[in-house]
């Protein structure tokens, strides 16, 4: 791919594209024939790899907010998750190398900020939304626009192969969905006080599952203890 310096016109207008089709709210607006604004049409494979990691994303919101060990990061949780969501999820690698720290008497809890108040008490309509987008994502990386010129399944993956061995934000994505792997499973084992005790057994098994172990912590999250 292009360097960071020398990005390509063509990454841009992706890149922009994609933004647009933000969580399929564009492409699905249209297929019922409102209009407001035309859809981009890219392939569906990189709508679908786009939108799996932003559902991702969203989902970790709340998970942030409630790790145990979140003092121990004196920046701010808000600006770290927007880094996340509309960067990328490199953001992470620090926090999760400083939150590896001794714990220490100037580690006090902090208030919630109104946006991890939000995500912390929405959590389980939060797990919801992510998991339908990340779901809707492969489905649509799959059978989407399937009225375009885009073939069948065996033509999507070749796509897919030639995508992320030349395009800058294919291997972005799959750089993003590797850390999600590691942090996600590792997030959620050292928070299981915080969820429902019946179910923790249910959500450390999953929490190696992409995104349904995610999902899961959400819906069972002990939102008393939250309080």
């Amino acid at each position: 791919g292009d360097p960071v310096w020398a990005i390509s016109s063509e990454t841009v207008n992706s890149l922009v594209g994609l933004s647009l089709n933000f969580f399929f709210v564009l492409p699905l607006m249209n297929s019922v024939g409102i209009r407001l604004i035309d859809a981009p049409v890219l392939h569906p494979m990189s709508e679908g790899l786009f939108n799996f990691v932003i559902g991702w994303t969203f989902m970790f919101a709340p998970l942030l907010f409630t790790d145990c060990k979140r003092d121990r990061y004196k920046g701010s949780l808000d600006v770290l998750w927007g880094f996340q969501m509309f960067l990328t999820n490199t953001f992470l690698i620090p926090y999760m190398a400083i939150r590896l720290n001794e714990a220490c008497s100037e580690d006090t809890p902090r208030d919630h900020s109104q946006l991890a108040s939000v995500m912390t008490n929405g959590a389980p309509i939060v797990g919801l939304i992510g998991g339908a987008i990340c779901l809707l994502s492969t489905l649509w990386a799959l059978y989407g626009r399937m009225d375009g010129d885009f073939g069948g399944i065996t033509e999507r993956w070749e796509f897919l192969v030639s995508y992320l061995g030349s395009e800058r934000l294919a291997y972005a994505f799959i750089w993003d969905i590797f850390l999600y792997i590691i942090f996600q499973a590792w997030l959620i084992g050292d928070n299981l006080q915080n969820v429902q005790l019946s179910k923790v057994g249910t959500v450390n098994y999953l929490r190696f599952v992409p995104v349904v172990g995610l999902t899961a912590y959400l819906l069972f999250l002990n939102l008393d203890e939250e309080q």
